[in-house]
């Protein structure tokens, strides 16, 4: 371990919260190291959640030929007490947060902190780009997922947009916003940074994302592991929304209503024929839909993504509106809480 007290001081602290993730582990730390245009310098925190794959000693070894690398344990293993210790012990005057499944341009730090001083916001970041790790299936999610209709209109997803924006991909902040705005909520499992980022806005923060800000997020590899993601951000999106007592955005219940639909509509068409005709009328077009939307990618991505990208729009929908609708019966019908409904999750995604 560096004795950190004798390094000169970074001009930015490069917070990794993490866990398994020997597969992509080296690949991210090695597009960290290659940032160019800091001045100041800047320091990589990897804030380990005790991780049992061999993702450690990888770190380990990078770490013992450049000692810009520090690790910190993270014994409660989630994603929000990584970012809290990390920013603790952050020697920066900028802190950024970035993830372990994503590529990093060589500018990347740079770009935040020129575009922090040049818009005055408080919260900027680069689009949530995808790639897929090489399987038809990863290129399905992929391609997915920059399309509007999959992610309900999100500028996160759109590599184009320039301007204010609801949430942050990732985000570099000043240190001094976290005196001034509080940590990330260590209730939440995921979701902790859509909650800081409604947190920011509602006491009148900015925050700003510029595609000049590039990275490339590794797209999950199947079906179920994307169905996972998904449906906890469904689940702990409605605790956000308990906390906050807030809707931040139509697009974050629109699943939950469409899902809660098919299951009313499944329910009425048994008690009249003209029910059943509505309801199935109404899958038809949803159905349709997401094959016009498939052709529309698979025109601009590859046509032997054709096969899957209707299953992978569904799980995109299905598995956030089911979160949705597990989170709603237990952070507000039965008004458990954020561990018990941790807990549940957890069996849930297994």
């Amino acid at each position: 371990m560096p004795n950190v007290g004798k390094m000169p001081r970074p001009e930015v602290s490069i917070i990794i919260p993490a866990r398994n993730e020997a597969e992509s582990v080296e690949r991210c730390l090695e597009s960290l190291l290659a940032q160019k245009g800091l001045d100041g310098g800047f320091e990589i925190l990897f804030c380990d959640g005790m991780s049992d794959d061999g993702t450690r000693e990888i770190v380990s070894r990078i770490a013992r030929r450049d000692c810009r690398i520090r690790m910190i344990d993270n014994p409660r293993r989630i994603v929000s007490t990584a970012l809290n210790e990390g920013i603790r012990q952050a020697r920066g005057e900028f802190v950024l947060r970035v993830d372990a499944h994503t590529k990093f341009s060589e500018h990347y730090a740079a770009k935040c902190i020129e575009i922090l001083h040049r818009t005055g916001a408080d919260n900027v970041g680069g689009p949530w780009r995808a790639v897929s790790g090489g399987s038809l299936i990863s290129r399905s999610i992929a391609a997915t997922f920059q399309h509007p209709f999959s992610v309900g209109g999100a500028r996160s997803h759109d590599v184009d947009y320039e301007g204010e924006i609801d949430t942050i991909y990732l985000g570099c902040w000043n240190k001094r916003i976290f005196d001034e705005c509080g940590y990330f909520d260590e209730e939440l499992v995921r979701n902790q940074d859509d909650e800081f980022n409604l947190r920011l806005t509602r006491l009148g923060k900015r925050l700003w994302q510029s595609p000049e800000i590039r990275c490339w997020y590794r797209a999950r590899g199947s079906l179920w592991t994307l169905c996972k993601q998904y449906f906890q951000y469904g689940f702990w999106k409605i605790l956000v929304m308990r906390k906050h007592r807030t809707v931040p955005s139509l697009r974050h219940v629109v699943p939950l209503i469409f899902l809660c639909g098919l299951l009313a509509g499944a329910v009425l068409s048994f008690l009249h024929p003209l029910l059943a005709y509505i309801y199935a009328g109404v899958c038809a077009s949803y159905l349709l839909t997401v094959l016009a939307v498939s052709v529309l990618i698979a025109r601009r991505s590859g046509a032997d993504l054709l096969l899957p990208l209707p299953f992978t729009i569904l799980t995109f929908h299905l598995a956030y509106g089911a979160g949705s609708l597990f989170g709603v019966a237990h952070f507000i019908l039965l008004r458990r809480s954020a561990h018990q409904a941790g807990d549940v999750a957890k069996r849930l995604t297994r």
